[in-house]
């Protein structure tokens, strides 16, 4: 693969939150606290090592609420609220990403994988560069649902140094068969307690699993509950019964964790093209975070 034909969407907020936990407090001579900001650089430096992308741009949450949040007020209402330390990182890791060349894309209304979702449909779309690659750069699994022939993730195992890139095969090895379109489907019916999406009371990831690899999708599922047919005769009544009581927070699961792809956003994947920036004021903004160790690590 030409390095020209490589995409790299960079998961902000989820690599700042990521880096900001896996790393001990670091203070700059002034006081300032830059741990998040050096776990972030950590990570961007090796995949482009890695990687060697042609192409780069970073996508970040916004404080306003989302259309989830306006649709469902408990939207990840039991996550503990992030502290200011952690927020207070995020204008110095996009100032970093500036001084890189890099585009920083943002909605309000919209969270941080809606854009990536949809920079990769449009990435893929361009017929400037049809066989581009993409990988999305993040620190959790939740972008997983979009990868596909052309799309993969690259992710966090654990701490920052250890890393793991997803494709189509790895998914279904880690979902026991499931596909990455799939999986909106298995969490519709398992939940997702991290961001309070409720599923379907009583099913666990095994149920939800075999349900979606039984009947493709949760839109085939219910379409059988309804006809009454001879596969879903072979489910146990109780099943059946829970499942058709909630139907509606069913598919409202499955509209909360599926991933937007068509936020409007103005992309020219030709303004992303990356490759040469500034290394010496990229060198004097390391210096002034004291992050000398990542100035011989710079590309």
């Amino acid at each position: 693969m030409e390095e020209k034909k490589r995409l790299i969407i960079i998961d902000g907020n989820s690599l700042v939150h990521r880096s900001y936990h896996a790393l001990p407090p670091l203070t700059t001579k002034k006081g300032e606290l830059v741990n998040a900001v050096y776990g972030f650089l950590l990570v961007f430096l090796k995949a482009i090592r890695e990687l060697k992308p042609g192409f780069i741009v970073a996508c970040f949450d916004l404080p306003a609420p989302t259309f989830r949040h306006q649709k469902y007020l408990a939207y990840k209402a039991t996550r503990p609220k992030a502290p200011d330390e952690l927020y207070n990182q995020l204008p110095k890791t996009k100032e970093v990403l500036k001084e890189f060349g890099i585009q920083i894309f943002e909605k309000e209304g919209f969270e941080a994988d809606d854009i990536i979702g949809t920079i990769a449909k449009m990435a893929a779309q361009k017929q400037v560069f049809p066989e581009i690659e993409i990988i999305i750069l993040s620190g959790d699994l939740d972008t997983l649902q979009l990868i596909n022939e052309n799309t993969k993730v690259y992710a966090l195992k654990r701490g920052l140094k250890d890393t793991i890139l997803y494709d189509e095969n790895m998914v279904e090895e880690r979902y026991q068969g499931l596909t990455s379109e799939q999986l909106p489907d298995f969490k519709a019916l398992k939940g997702d307690p991290s961001d309070n999406i409720p599923g379907v009371p009583g099913i666990g990831e095994k149920t939800a699993i075999e349900l979606i690899k039984r009947f493709s999708s949760l839109e085939n599922l219910y379409q059988e509950l309804e006809n009454k047919t001879e596969k879903i005769k072979e489910l146990k009544e109780k099943l059946r019964d829970i499942l058709l009581r909630n139907k509606e927070q069913a598919f409202f699961s499955k509209m909360l964790v599926t991933i937007e792809k068509n936020v409007p956003i103005e992309f020219n994947l030709k303004k992303c093209q990356w490759g040469e920036y500034s290394r010496k004021s990229v060198i004097r903004l390391l210096k002034d975070l004291e992050f000398y160790s990542l100035i011989k690590r710079l590309p």
